[in-house]
């Protein structure tokens, strides 16, 4: 996640959410904050590198941990792309000379060497570009406020509520497009075998992220939705440029607010976004191939630099070819990506929450049925309502994908590799002193 995550999607969530983008954020952080309380649970019983995959593979069964680690693949393996894409067009936007697949190649080389030194360094990068990121915003919401204050906007309830353009399916659906925003905070998860704070302080840092992440989701779309020139214009005709965000800083604050917000959406999708990206989706790689259910070289570790570096290279390389293929061979590229990155997410959300009552209640009978039953039921049937209302084409994506994973397994147990997960160190041996998770 980034602070200013929603200035390049915000066109299409106002869109979708039919002038209620603070209302699509909302109940998406209301979403996956309880998603946050299970990964909690399930990363204090398994504190493993893999995260969800590992979560279901320990917690259900190795099958379940196979398709599990298959649907949150299809999120990992193409958010570095989307970012990559995203940062690389509107580079070249901003200048002309250098093209599209130059970006790309500027952005992939950084992020991949920085990667390739170690999580220390990764770490102390992102840190910058968050301070960054956080300065550029607190100019957009001060310019913004002032000029509502000067009555250039309308600050206005409508944004939160509207009763006449309200609906359960279209709060599903622009819930659904919000969501990418958020997609992040899970990644957390991968790096607890590299924490000096262990699951405890993973666990925390997922639930405080993504809580003040969602808060100045929620601060930016609301300031931006009293900016929008045609807001009936924006709901009919949608936001085909991908500048919707940048018009409204346009009229809050003139050429400069449009080209500040602009180039800092760029390099934060391009550096900052796509570097913890990389670093997660190579933490997956690790894991299964670690467990066998993928290739054995993407376990390969630095000695040196304590990092899986095959798998950051292979992730590099993927989302090279990626790019290119979803900007030159197709005009639907930034479409099919988000929408099959955002559904192979949220299923595997809602298998984590399954887990959570599995290992907990089932295996362990737990007596916190707050924690391990209700908490965990309400975070699964909101992300199924949500599922239920995205998009066909993400729906039809979706669950092909999860069909391919099925043929998959298949195969391993055809060919006698059939998945499973050995003992490790780090594992729970013992049933833990039941732990509450407020969402």
């Amino acid at each position: 996640m980034v602070p200013i995550a929603p200035f390049a999607i915000f066109g299409q969530v106002f869109q979708v959410s039919n002038g209620m983008p603070v209302l699509a954020y909302a109940v998406g952080l209301v979403a996956l904050l309880f998603t946050a309380a299970s990964y909690a649970q399930m990363v204090r019983a398994y504190p493993l590198s893999g995260s969800v995959y590992s979560y279901a593979g320990r917690g259900i069964g190795a099958p379940f941990g196979f398709i599990t680690g298959w649907a949150i693949l299809l999120d990992y393996l193409l958010v570095p792309g989307l970012l990559y894409l995203v940062a690389s067009l509107a580079m070249n936007a901003t200048v002309t000379s250098i093209p599209v697949w130059g970006w790309l190649l500027i952005f992939v080389g950084a992020n991949t060497i920085i990667n390739l030194r170690g999580i220390k360094l990764t770490a102390n990068f992102t840190k910058l570009m968050i301070i960054g990121e956080l300065i550029i915003l607190a100019i957009y919401l001060a310019v913004g406020i002032y000029a509502i204050s000067q009555g250039k906007g309308h600050l206005s309830f409508k944004a939160v509520f509207d009763s006449s353009a309200f609906s359960w399916s279209v709060v599903g659906a622009a819930v659904s497009v919000a969501v990418l925003s958020f997609l992040g905070f899970d990644g957390i998860a991968m790096l607890v075998e590299e924490s000096k704070g262990g699951a405890t302080d993973v666990a925390k840092a997922m639930r405080w992220a993504l809580g003040l992440a969602g808060l100045l989701f929620i601060a930016q779309v609301w300031v931006a939705a009293a900016l929008v020139p045609d807001a009936a214009g924006l709901i009919a005709n949608g936001d085909t440029a991908g500048t919707a965000f940048y018009d409204t800083a346009q009229v809050a604050g003139g050429h400069w607010l449009y080209q500040t917000t602009s180039i800092a959406t760029a390099i934060a999708w391009g550096l900052a976004d796509t570097l913890v990206a990389q670093v997660a989706v190579s933490r997956l790689l690790y894991a299964m191939g670690r467990d066998k259910q993928l290739p054995s070289f993407l376990a390969k570790v630095s000695p040196r630099r304590a990092v899986p570096t095959n798998a950051i290279l292979l992730v590099a390389a993927l989302s090279i070819g990626l790019v290119l293929y979803m900007n030159y061979g197709r005009t639907d590229g930034l479409t099919i990506m988000s929408s099959m990155i955002n559904m192979g997410a949220m299923v595997a959300f809602v298998i984590l929450h399954v887990t959570v009552i599995w290992h907990y209640v089932v295996k362990k009978r737990s007596g916190n049925l707050w924690a391990h039953l209700v908490a965990p039921l309400i975070g699964a049937a909101i992300l199924i309502f949500v599922i239920i209302n995205a998009k066909i084409l993400a729906q039809i994506v979706g669950f092909v994908w999860l069909g391919v994973g099925v043929l998959v397994l298949i195969g391993l147990y055809a060919v006698g590799n059939k998945p499973k997960f050995e003992p490790h160190p780090l594992e729970q041996t013992s049933t833990p002193a039941p732990e509450g998770a407020s969402a």
